[in-house]
């Protein structure tokens, strides 16, 4: 029974109950199960395609009258293919871009499809026009007055909703024939009822298919102007460095390494991840360090032997104190860097020695002299700029 080919509706039922399992996942996106469940519907979905291919499911010669409405649901598997293409997780800017790549191509496919069946209205026909004159450039915004962007803004945002509410407005009326479960993902019930079957009418569930290609396209359109914005951003991305297991790549761009002997730095077999080098590797790399005339040739920096370094290594950053305040403050008295007196010791005046006749004759004649200048200089004499 294994062994047995799936049919389409099979295999698109399986894809949409994973792409619905997405939605009410409490898995957050950048866990394990997110990633594998997103893996599983991508690969459904490339299955899905692959086999439409083979059955020549969508052939150009035909019209929308000549599609089944129970083929309708399997236009959307390049746009579901293309939304969940965006979700697959990327460790690095290129791998991000050839995500977003293979999203645009498979959005790409999509519209043409719609196109060949003439399922795009004029408006999203002149936009389809427009991203296909410009596809890195489109947008459907596109223009330099700030309300002018905000209208457009808000007129897609309500075309979106309305585009919605039709669509729940279709499928939730008596004659459409879906089952209790119905909910907001559209195409999986679509699967589940076998795209027209069951007990509803079939043009009620063909309209609403056709309402739900069209707000599809609406989508396509909003996805694909973020796609460009996001392909800007990634533009700005700063280049990936190589990874060290590549050691062509290190040998052909390290400078050190391409002039380094062999066994040496420059030795793919004696590669190492050490960041401080042998001080001899520094200082051989291609040549000596100074001229004859002195003139350094390459940069080099003067250090101490390397027990020094070493001992350096785990020192803090600033530099730490090597004597006590104590210490300072007798070390500067020593020196005479303290001036000691004033305030209430210049009251504390030592007892004459009587004994000391010279110092005693010495005060005596500093003070007549200063006796003698008072009187000389009386208080206020030398202010004469203000007598009338």
């Amino acid at each position: 029974m294994d062994d047995e080919p799936r049919s389409v509706k099979a295999i698109f039922a399986d894809a949409e109950s994973k792409r619905m399992a997405l939605e009410s996942s409490p898995f957050p996106p950048n866990s394990a199960e997110h990633s594998d469940t997103v893996s599983s519907a991508v690969r459904l979905y490339q299955n899905c395609l692959s086999l439409i291919g083979a059955l020549s499911l969508f052939s150009p010669n035909e019209s929308l009258d000549d599609l089944s409405t129970a083929d309708l649901p399997f236009l959307l598997t390049n746009f579901h293919l293309a939304e969940l293409a965006q979700k697959l997780p990327s460790s690095s800017p290129p791998e991000r871009r050839r995500i977003l790549s293979a999203a645009r191509d498979a959005y790409e496919r999509y519209l043409h499809l719609l196109d060949s069946y003439d399922l795009l209205p004029p408006s999203y026909k002149k936009l389809f026009e427009q991203y296909t004159d410009s596809p890195t450039t489109f947008s459907t915004v596109s223009t330099s007055d700030p309300s002018a962007r905000r209208d457009a803004k808000i007129a897609n945002f309500r075309a979106e909703k309305e585009l919605r509410t039709k669509l729940e407005y279709l499928r939730h009326r008596p004659n459409y024939g879906l089952d209790d479960d119905d909910n907001d993902s559209g195409a999986g019930e679509t699967a589940q009822t076998g795209g027209g079957g069951g007990s509803g009418d079939e043009d009620a569930v063909r309209e609403t298919h056709l309402a739900h290609l069209h707000y599809s396209t609406h989508m396509t359109f909003q996805a694909l102007d973020n796609l460009n914005r996001e392909s800007e951003i990634l533009a700005l991305a700063p280049p990936t460095t190589p990874h060290p297991s590549d050691h062509t790549t290190l040998v052909s761009s390290d400078p050190r390494r391409r002039h380094q002997p062999a066994g040496g730095l420059g030795d793919n077999n004696a590669y190492s991840d050490r960041l401080d080098q042998p001080l001899r590797s520094l200082t051989n790399l291609g040549g000596p360090l100074l001229s004859k005339q002195g003139k350094p040739l390459q940069p080099f920096t003067l250090v101490g032997n390397r027990q020094e370094l070493a001992a350096g290594v785990f020192r803090p950053g600033h530099n730490l104190p090597t004597m006590s305040i104590d210490e300072y403050l007798d070390e500067e008295r020593r020196r005479g860097g303290i001036i000691e007196g004033g305030g209430e010791a210049s009251w504390h005046r030592p007892e004459p020695d009587e004994d000391d006749l010279e110092k005693a004759d010495a005060e005596t004649m500093k003070a007549r002299e200063w006796d003698e200048f008072v009187e000389a200089n009386p208080k206020g004499s030398g202010n004469t700029l203000n007598r009338g």
